[in-house]
């Protein structure tokens, strides 16, 4: 069964090189401007802006 709410599955892509490092909640009531998070990139071998590209679920 699903769950019932307003959180969303949403995939972090990397800005340098554009692959899909991370998938996360988000809240889409409480945070409506898209999310930008600073993580690890394994194909860029180092910390890079990571931003929300799509809707998984």
């Amino acid at each position: 069964m699903a769950k019932k709410g307003s959180r969303v599955l949403v995939g972090l892509v990397c800005e340098v090189c554009n692959k899909q490092n991370y998938v996360t909640q988000k809240n889409k009531v409480n945070m409506t401007d898209p999310l930008k998070l600073k993580k690890y990139c394994n194909k860029c071998r180092k910390h890079t802006l990571h931003k929300e590209k799509k809707k998984l679920g």
